[in-house]
């Protein structure tokens, strides 16, 4: 923004801290950075060769210099925290002794990085904003002050003091970052009529920021050029966060005004240039990136969580169509992701995190190789498709059809329906996760991991129940006795409502993993090829159905029991490992990995003690089940 909106801004938060705020900058590191932004650009209006040029302008100066210095000190406790208190103490001195323009801004700009590596906040949007959003909220909300071209004259701005900023000065424009316009959006300039817009959502102030921002530019098609022409700048923008922080004086000094203002025309009205660059894993590598810098700078819990981020937010999206293609190479990237995370919690030295980064970065080249649209064919994605449906939808349909053999075998045909609503209940709420999860509602990737592994998880201990339960009516000695006065009894005191209970989650899970494969399969196109798979496959699971239904029913009843204990309980021992694996993807849990440990994710096997020790002590409890149903039936037989 512009230098009377910073100026103001920066007065009332200096007053702000001077009666004893300090604990606001504590909880708000971004505060800390908006004041040494401002001194940035803002200290050159005030000394001039030495010399104070004007007094109000300097003694601002000193202010928010003194207010940095108490805010870091306030800050919450970390290693890093020294060093910036010592740097806010030189660049305190600098300012008191009239040091240069050009180290004193060089001076608080590099504070406010250092700032954010170790107090990180919000840098960049989680998408590419939307220009044409962003220019209908503008005209909404801002034009009325700030003009309809932006040029500061809008027809309430008479009387306003200070004016509204002119976002059409270049030389201003030149001077400020998308992140600083966002923070302003975002919070506001206490004392003046600029309000804050935080009731927008994060994306509507991010596009509101990006559009104000690039009113001032005009050379957009020599800069969409120079972006497509030049590798190297490329690589200067690797992700929305470069272009976020740096202001075009900034790039100017790397590449000349003219090609700045030009690539910052470009750029901040096509953001999605950025993203489109960077490739499907371009968000893996930032964050890996990021998560090296903030280990390096003592952030332990902050590289934690951008590790996590680089495989939720980045890699996770594309693992449908990466197990499709190379399965092996899925693995290897899945378990280098997972050591990264143990290596962080064991508080491995930054050179072995380093390490293990760098092993990941070569397995992502890798991996965009197989992801390159050149590498999808129809019959790829013929096979893809045809894999997951027959593979998820065969885990919920051992269940369904043990259900509905039991009932039968039960002679309880009036609970077929509640077998039969489970299992269509599942498809129609998978229905309506797949329409919100698309236009409703952004599942970020741990949310996406939670709910799946919470679902493996209560279906799990679900089924070790009812594993149990029917391993021990297959003990029984009198059946049809025991169905009559029993059986119906039982389905008769609500029963019923459990077993649509337990098909609706087991196949609601599956359904839901499902969606996210397919959802991942369609952004290649092929959708003839896709729905061909998904056909085929489910004309195989409908063969099958029938042909379990049908050879249970010649099954006795014992056997039916014994054969249905095992199946469930291997399907619960299977659902216990993806639950914790899928609970340790998400962050909820810690990883303890296994060194060369074996891993079948078809049968919920991961190499981490967390893993197999949850899957141990699942077979325990079913085999300690199955011990003490074989010891009643012994007993009852002398």
């Amino acid at each position: 923004m512009m230098k009377y909106l910073a100026r103001l801004s920066g007065i009332c938060l200096a007053l702000l801290l001077s009666f004893g705020s300090a604990q606001a900058l504590a909880a708000e590191p971004n505060t800390i950075w908006r004041l040494l932004d401002y001194m940035a650009v803002d200290y050159a209006a005030a000394v001039e060769d030495g010399e104070v040029v004007n007094e109000l302008e300097y003694e601002e100066m000193v202010e928010f210099a003194g207010s940095v210095r108490s805010g870091i000190a306030e800050l919450p406790e970390s290693p890093g925290r020294v060093r910036l208190e010592a740097n806010a103490k030189q660049l305190e001195a600098d300012i008191l002794s009239m040091a240069p323009v050009d180290q004193v801004a060089t001076a608080a700009r590099k504070l406010a990085a250092d700032l954010l590596a170790i107090y990180p906040i919000t840098l960049s949007p989680s998408r590419a904003p939307d220009l044409e959003r962003g220019r209908l909220l503008y005209q909404e909300t801002c034009a009325s002050c700030h003009g309809v071209s932006g040029n500061g004259r809008g027809p309430a701005s008479a009387g306003l003091d200070p004016p509204p900023i002119a976002f059409t000065d270049v030389d201003r424009a030149r001077q400020r970052s998308i992140m600083g316009l966002y923070q302003v959006i975002d919070q506001g300039i206490d004392g003046t009529a600029m309000p804050g817009f935080s009731q927008l959502s994060s994306d509507d102030r991010w596009a509101l920021a990006f559009y104000s921002g690039s009113v001032a530019f005009e050379a957009a098609d020599e800069g969409a050029r120079l972006w497509k022409s030049d590798s190297e700048l490329r690589k200067r923008f690797p992700d929305l966060a470069a272009l976020t922080k740096i202001t075009p004086d900034e790039l100017a000094g790397e590449i000349g005004q003219e090609r700045a203002d030009a690539l910052m025309a470009y750029l901040r009205a096509n953001p999605s240039a950025i993203a489109d660059a960077a490739g499907p894993l371009g968000i893996t590598r930032t964050r890996l990136a990021e998560a090296e810098r903030a280990h390096a700078n003592g952030n332990i819990s902050r590289a934690k969580e951008l590790a996590l981020s680089a495989y939720l937010d980045g890699f996770e999206p594309v693992e449908p169509i990466l197990a499709t293609r190379n399965p092996d190479l899925l693995v290897r990237i899945e378990s280098g992701m997972m050591d990264l995370r143990a290596a962080i919690d064991a508080d491995l030295p930054t050179s072995a995190i380093s390490e293990r980064i760098r092993a990941i970065e070569g397995l992502l080249v890798q991996a965009e190789n197989v992801l390159t649209p050149e590498s999808a064919t129809g019959w790829s994605t013929f096979v893809a498709s045809f894999a997951i449906l027959l593979r998820e939808g065969l885990e919920a349909l051992l269940i369904v059809i043990a259900m509905i053999a039991f009932v039968r075998k039960a002679g309880q045909d009036r609970a077929l329906r509640f077998v039969h609503g489970g299992w269509t209940g599942a498809l129609v709420a998978g229905a309506f996760t797949w329409l919100a999860a698309t236009y409703l509602l952004d599942i970020s990737g741990a949310g996406r991991e939670s709910i799946e592994a919470f679902g493996s998880l209560i279906a799990a201990l679900v089924l070790l129940s009812v594993g149990v339960w029917m391993h021990g009516k297959s003990q029984a000695d009198n059946w049809q006795r025991y169905i009559r006065d029993k059986l119906g009894k039982a389905l008769s005191r609500g029963s019923l409502w459990f077993l649509f209970g337990i098909v609706f989650l087991v196949v609601y899970r599956e359904v839901f993993e499902t969606i996210l494969f397919y959802a991942a399969l369609s952004a290649q196109g092929s959708t003839g090829y896709l729905l061909a798979g998904a056909a085929t496959a489910g004309l195989l699971l409908v063969v099958i159905a029938w042909l379990l239904l049908r050879y249970s029913r010649t099954l006795p009843i014992g056997k039916f029991f014994a054969y249905s204990s095992v199946l469930i309980a291997l399907l619960a021992i299977v659902l216990i490992g993806k639950g914790i694996a899928g609970l340790q993807e998400a962050g909820v849990i810690g990883i303890a990995p296994i060194a060369g440990g074996p891993r079948l994710s078809m049968l919920g096997v991961y190499p981490t003690f967390q893993v197999i020790g949850a899957q141990f002590a699942m077979a325990s409890a079913l085999l300690l089940g199955f011990w003490i149903n074989h010891t009643r039936a012994s007993n009852n037989d002398r």
